[in-house]
């Protein structure tokens, strides 16, 4: 169910333009030894386009490539042939007892793709017939992963929040450093100390990048970096009653401001002009919301669970004056937001159930009970203006779909698998023409397809033509217990590009 624009239970919206910032299950790579014989992976075309052409919609985007700062944004060709290739694996070693493994961050580009493993990123190499486990490079970071951002630069950098001094206990220490990384190289752009960051902890930090900026928040404070030089920017200290909770990048910067007790906090988001911390507009959020999420910023979508411990309503807003547009129902649907990892590494931006658009927002439904008859799953595309739904794409029996990335104003789709036979499917879903275009056709490995394919479990990325599934966590196997563990897989296309 769907509401129109009439005033919304949970909001009013009130421009600020000159007032100054207040501060005080499934498969995925079977039968892999059949898979990996000699490859080609030669990927999808890429073309770099900017946020300024995106509403001339996909197949009007210009190749010209984007600033080296901006958060990247790609739009894939089909390739010639959508069989797929392993081009990446690493298996994680060294896991002994009960210990668990953090890994809560993955990212590629077109060489690497890069993961965050406890107090280190290691980068692994993207080739056509891979030598396993063939790392291309480990950036030692002196201390646990604390935060991770979900965005990567153009040029490929990326940031992450780290506990200096704390390799062992991730929860005893205060998570005060931030890290600018070169993901193609792997080497430390820059280090600096967080201000008044004694609070900052492995539940409460947050780091998002947005153009040229890098913005953490930690509940009682927060601080913004310029991206380039890592000179500090501006601040925000916890003595007033509202504070800079959480914040959400990509084409424009969100901030989620919580006011009052800890007990019975209210909310607010705003829309922040990134190197000054300006207010540019506020939208005020109902009181009595159990977690609110900011799942985009440009377009502004925000997440609320409204008397229940899941996402019961999504709140669109007009990105100009932060006035409500549509609230969208998700009863039915699994927009599963705030799925961090083992309760740590905050996660108000990252819902992994859905994917917002220029003009929509596509969320996975709930699984299906009866998979005698019916499809696994589906996903519904939503119009951000009127919250109806315009769209839905329908998964098959035994076949979850999940909303993986936009390209340009199609969706990049995970089909998955549950048999030997019936190929797991990365495609492209057009919705003008409600074609799909299998980009790639592959199984994952038979004991881990059901954790890797799942996004509460797993990263799942698409990117320059290729597809890597990712655990979050990562253990010993008890069955297994010297064997390493699969922490991360990539399937490329076999056939050439256009």
């Amino acid at each position: 169910m769907s509401f129109g624009p009439p005033p919304s239970m949970y909001t009013q919206s009130a421009p600020t333009a000159d007032q100054p910032r207040n501060r005080p299950r499934r498969r995925v790579l079977g039968a892999v030894a059949a898979v990996v014989a000699a490859v080609v992976c030669l990927g999808a075309g890429l073309f770099w386009y900017h946020s300024a052409d995106r509403t001339k919609g996909r197949t009007d985007a210009k190749a010209v490539r984007q600033a080296p700062d901006a958060i990247r944004e790609t739009v894939e060709k089909a390739p010639v042939s959508p069989e797929g290739q392993v081009v990446v694996q690493h298996n994680e070693g060294g896991l002994t007892g009960k210990q668990q493994r953090f890994a809560p961050a993955t990212w590629a580009t077109d060489t690497i793709v890069a993961r965050t493993l406890a107090d280190r990123i290691e980068g692994y190499k993207i080739e056509p017939d891979p030598d396993w486990d063939a790392k291309a490079w480990t950036l030692q970071l002196g201390g646990h992963v604390c935060a991770v951002s979900r965005d990567v630069t153009a040029d490929g950098r990326t940031a992450v929040v780290v506990e200096p001094g704390r390799t062992d206990n991730p929860q005893a220490g205060v998570c005060d450093e931030v890290v600018m990384v070169d993901l193609g190289t792997g080497k430390k752009l820059w280090q600096e100390k967080m201000p008044a960051a004694d609070a900052a902890s492995i539940i409460t930090t947050n780091i998002s990048l947005t153009r040229g900026v890098v913005a953490i928040a930690w509940g009682e404070g927060s601080v913004a970096y310029d991206m380039d030089s890592g000179k500090r920017l501006w601040k925000t200290l916890g003595t007033s009653q509202c504070r800079d909770s959480a914040y959400a990048g990509g084409g424009a910067l969100l901030a989620l401001v919580k006011c009052g007790d800890s007990s019975a906090p209210t909310y607010r988001v705003e829309k922040l002009e990134p190197r000054t911390g300006k207010v540019l507009w506020r939208y005020s959020v109902s009181n009595g919301l159990l977690n609110i999420y900011l799942p985009s910023a440009d377009p502004p979508v925000i997440a609320v669970e409204a008397g229940d411990y899941r996402v019961t309503d999504l709140i669109t807003l007009d990105p100009k004056n932060g006035e409500r547009l549509a609230t969208i129902s998700m009863n039915g649907y699994a927009p599963t937001c705030g799925g961090n990892v083992e309760g740590f590494f905050d996660a108000v931006d990252k819902c992994y159930g859905m994917v917002v658009g220029r003009d929509r927002v596509f969320v996975m439904s709930k699984d299906t009970v009866d998979l005698t008859r019916k499809p696994e799953n589906q996903i519904t595309a939503f119009d951000l203006k009127t919250g109806t739904a315009v769209k839905r794409f329908v998964g098959r029996r035994f076949q979850q779909v999940v909303p993986v990335r936009m390209n340009g104003d199609d969706l990049i789709i995970f089909r998955s698998t549950d048999d030997d036979v019936q190929p797991a499917t990365v495609l492209d879903w057009n919705l003008r023409t409600d074609k799909e275009t299998p980009y790639l056709l592959f199984h994952l490995p038979a004991d881990d397809e059901a954790e890797l394919g799942n996004p509460e479990d797993s990263d799942i990325l698409y990117e320059q033509g290729r597809a890597f599934f990712a655990r979050r966590v990562l253990a010993r196997d008890d069955v297994h217990p010297k064997d390493p563990v699969l922490s991360v897989i990539g399937v490329g296309t076999a056939g050439l590009k256009h």
